[in-house]
């Protein structure tokens, strides 16, 4: 961070840096080898970095810096004067031309990225960050820097029944995705609100997605299929209940460092996969002691490949990096740093953008103390 400070205050030295680089070239360099090569790098240099004038400044500047050196080197003429301003004057206007170009284009790209923000809070809403007892952070990191929002989702709802969500990763890119991820949250929001139990809730949520597939045309009415993770806890919070739809298994982590990866013992399909036949949806319960936080996540995580082409593993990495923290700190990690943590170690990982998309869920029982310090 502070490397980023320090270039933001010094970027824009960086034209005039070029024409005292070309001045010191020109003069000691043999009278023959002209810096007027070098000076025109001067206002392309401030395309982006300055304003309008501020480039018309620069380009100004290269020209005075040409002519000073010209007449002092008794060189100035025809070839060697005259073209060479012309030249400098061309390129000053075509880097004026070019940032407004680009300065054109930076304020389409901030509409259309104002617009995916809007799409993405309407689809794809934030959760609280707190339900009750229940911490909550949730990010999206998209693979795509202009598409906020793909097939990835998260959803956490108060119920009757108890809190209950749903990670979750539609089949598919683009638009078709993105409505498919509106019909898996608007399916589970009105399920979760009347499905006393986990199966019932599937099995609405099967019935909506194979409604859907009816009405749409080509792959998607026989392929289109989401995986899922759905989760309830108790009204105590003591226990958690999941569901395991073809979807990456979430950690379990504990208050001490200790994680445990909760693989489904009994495997079943994504929701939609009609062509394989009914399928159950078995219920596993696990004990969720005070200070444990249930970490959830899509396969834009897990399938995230380094040079060597191994796979991220979650289970792996993260709690040695929540020990350190809590040996730092003294304290546990809050689940906003946590997903923190995760996203950069993945970045890390694959050491270049993300893969896919990535939609990261954390669940967090606090211990009583961290309740007391995060009320005072």
């Amino acid at each position: 961070m502070r490397e980023l400070a320090v270039w933001s205050r010094t970027r824009h030295w960086i034209p005039a840096a070029v024409i005292v680089l070309a001045v010191l070239v020109d003069l000691l360099t043999p009278s023959p080898v002209s810096s007027a090569p070098l000076l025109a790098v001067a206002p392309v240099a401030a395309v982006s970095l300055l304003r309008p004038v501020g480039i018309i400044a620069v380009g100004l500047a290269a020209m005075l810096a040409h002519a000073g050196l010209a007449y002092a080197a008794g060189s100035f003429g025809w070839q060697a004067g005259i073209a060479n301003q012309v030249t400098l004057l061309a390129v000053t206007a075509l880097a004026v031309g070019l940032d407004r170009s680009l300065r054109s284009q930076h304020a389409s790209a901030s509409r259309a990225r104002y617009a995916a923000e809007v799409a993405q809070r309407a689809v794809l809403p934030r959760p609280p960050s707190r339900l009750g007892d229940l911490r909550i952070a949730a990010r999206y990191v998209p693979a795509e820097d202009m598409a906020l929002i793909g097939g990835d989702l998260f959803v956490v709802q108060d119920t009757p029944f108890g809190v209950r969500a749903m990670v979750g990763d539609v089949r598919g890119k683009g638009l078709s995705a993105v409505a498919a991820v509106s019909v898996d949250i608007g399916a589970f929001r009105y399920a979760a609100d009347h499905s006393p139990d986990l199966p019932d809730l599937v099995e609405v949520m099967e019935e909506a997605l194979l409604r859907e597939g009816r009405r749409r045309e080509g792959p998607d009415d026989t392929e289109g299929f989401t995986t899922a993770l759905i989760v309830q806890f108790s009204d105590d919070l003591e226990q958690v209940q999941l569901v395991n739809r073809g979807h990456p298994a979430p950690l379990l982590l504990y208050a001490d460092g200790r994680a445990r990866v909760l693989e489904p013992a009994e495997e079943a399909p994504p929701l939609g996969i009609t062509s394989l036949g009914s399928w159950a949806s078995p219920v596993e319960t696990y004990a969720f002691p005070p200070g444990a936080m249930l970490l959830c996540f899509t396969d834009g995580v897990t399938e995230a490949r380094d040079r060597a082409g191994a796979f991220y593993d979650p289970a792996d990495r993260v709690p040695g990096m929540l020990r350190d923290y809590l040996r730092q700190t003294g304290h546990p990690a809050e689940p906003a740093a946590v997903l923190d943590f995760l996203a950069r170690d993945v970045s890390r990982h694959s050491a270049s953008a993300p893969q896919d998309d990535q939609a990261l869920l954390a669940l967090h029982r606090p211990l009583p103390h961290q309740d007391l310090l995060t009320h005072g």
